[in-house]
């Protein structure tokens, strides 16, 4: 009986070493998946050289593996500057970056976790590059010339974050704010531009219009010069024909009912006249 008690013990203690072994086993290895990369720790000391995708040993129980995301990562930060001009000048970036999988244990070693990154390194720098950027302008210049500002404050930051395993992707100004009175300044300039720019259309009109009566007066008189010399021509028989048709017009433009021209139809007047309003004479018998 004892025998088998004994036997008993055996085969239960050899399945929990068995058990302890494969779990040992399984903890000796760790899978670092595509987009991310870790960094090996034993006894509380990080190891040179990143774990990349892929399996890897580490020693069991005295060891830990800290995982980072290496892929894309996207936050918003605030800064605030004053401008060439001194005036108040604040701005919202969206800051697309991911970490140098090559340089994570760094990263482990001095800023700890992806919050550290962003609270400790990315949101100062990214105050101290919009200094950069905004200093070298004015105010009107950060609006005109918004690219330019842009691209100084991103070439700042890229070389600012570069050293600490931070690669920048893309940037984008998110909103680009100022003080109320540059606000109002700007409103009031609009405002005095949109009126300039109205009378200067109402004068080149009344000019247009200008030139327009000139050049009709400046027909009216040649047109006039032509018919004096037409009529200097002609002896002054197509004057008195010209008013005849002109009454002729103005009377209603009704075909006359008889035309009575001269033997010399060029120089004659015509005599118009209608028929029906020539009463009959009663027929005396």
């Amino acid at each position: 009986m004892k025998y088998q008690n004994s036997q008993n013990w055996q085969v239960l203690l050899g399945g929990i070493v068995a058990a302890a072994l494969i779990l040992l086993s399984f903890s000796s290895f760790v899978i670092i998946n595509p987009g991310q990369a870790g960094v090996l720790s034993i006894l509380g000391k990080a190891r040179d050289g990143a774990l990349l995708e892929g399996v890897h040993f580490k020693p069991p129980l005295i060891s830990a593996v800290d995982i980072y995301d290496v892929t894309v990562q996207k936050f918003e930060v605030p800064a605030q500057s004053s401008t060439k001009d001194l005036q108040d000048l604040s701005a919202s970036f969206a800051i697309n970056f991911r970490l140098d999988p090559t340089q994570v244990v760094e990263v482990r070693r001095k800023q700890g976790t992806l919050q550290n990154i962003v609270s400790k390194i990315i949101a100062p720098q990214t105050q101290e590059s919009f200094k950069i950027a905004a200093a070298r302008r004015t105010v009107e210049e950060a609006i005109t010339k918004r690219d330019e500002l842009k691209r100084d404050f991103d070439m700042a930051l890229g070389e600012r974050l570069d050293k600490y395993g931070i690669i920048i992707l893309d940037t984008s100004v998110v909103d680009l704010a100022f003080s109320p009175e540059f606000s109002k300044a700007v409103e009031e300039k609009q405002i005095a531009e949109q009126r300039a720019q109205r009378a200067v259309y109402v004068a080149q009109e009344a000019e247009q219009e200008a030139q327009a009566d000139i050049n009709r007066a400046k027909g009216r008189a040649e047109a006039q010069r032509l018919l004096a010399e037409t009529l200097r021509a002609q002896g002054g028989q197509l004057v008195l024909q010209k008013e005849a048709i002109e009454a002729w017009r103005q009377g209603g433009a009704q075909m006359p009912k008889v035309l009575v021209m001269g033997s010399d139809s060029k120089s004659s007047v015509p005599f118009l006249f209608n028929v029906g309003n020539i009463q009959e004479e009663p027929t005396h018998q």
